[in-house]
């Protein structure tokens, strides 16, 4: 009897699914004719203003925010929200050990930016001379696919966090929080990080 009980719990609890994605992520545009576009609006609803629009060979489009079957996307100095049936998920963007090819971070008070490339952390500040540090390790949560990351260097570490921000600059939002800490400065850095490539 006690065989027979323990089964039934066993089948009636759920199995806990792993999500296909954790934003922000990248989607490639998908199921949209070649002679028409997707359009950007500004709310998550069909008949809202259109902002702009994506091209249908489109890729590499990140995804900052997901709402009723609309994704966030930044647009110009903006932000705006597209369909996500016309989104198809990306599987390559985020791996163990590293950063997607368009990680970049950068925030406000002071300026600042930050970004990998060649093995080493560039950081970038006003009238500063670029920094080029040795990056040792690229560490993740151990979650499948989760974006948070360290980036550990000599002399510095950059984390970036899942987390709605804004750059205070200008409309557009984020879906990384950046901070950055550097031996010999006084105080944490903070800021915002994208995977979109630049164009």
């Amino acid at each position: 009897m006690k065989h027979i009980a323990l089964i039934l719990m066993m089948t009636a609890t759920p199995a806990l699914a792993t999500p296909e994605y954790v934003l922000p992520t990248l989607f490639d545009v998908t199921g949209v004719a070649a002679d028409d576009v997707l359009n950007v609006r500004a709310e998550p609803t069909a008949q809202a203003e259109i902002l702009s629009t994506l091209q249908p060979g489109a890729t590499r489009i990140e995804v900052v925010q997901e709402q009723d079957g609309w994704g966030r996307v930044n647009t110009g100095e903006g932000s705006g929200w597209v369909s996500m049936r016309y989104l198809n998920y990306r599987t390559d963007v985020w791996q163990d050990g590293r950063l997607p090819d368009g990680f970049r971070c950068y925030g406000t008070e002071p300026f600042w930016d930050a970004r990998v490339s060649g093995g080493d952390l560039v950081i970038g500040m006003p009238d500063v001379p670029e920094t080029r540090l040795p990056v040792s390790d690229i560490l993740g949560s151990g979650y499948f696919r989760d974006p948070a990351k360290a980036v550990m260097a000599a002399g510095a570490t950059l984390t970036a966090t899942p987390a709605i921000c804004s750059d205070g600059m200008s409309d557009q939002l984020f879906g990384l929080r950046a901070d950055l800490a550097i031996s010999g400065q006084d105080r944490l850095l903070s800021g915002c990080c994208t995977i979109q490539p630049a164009d």
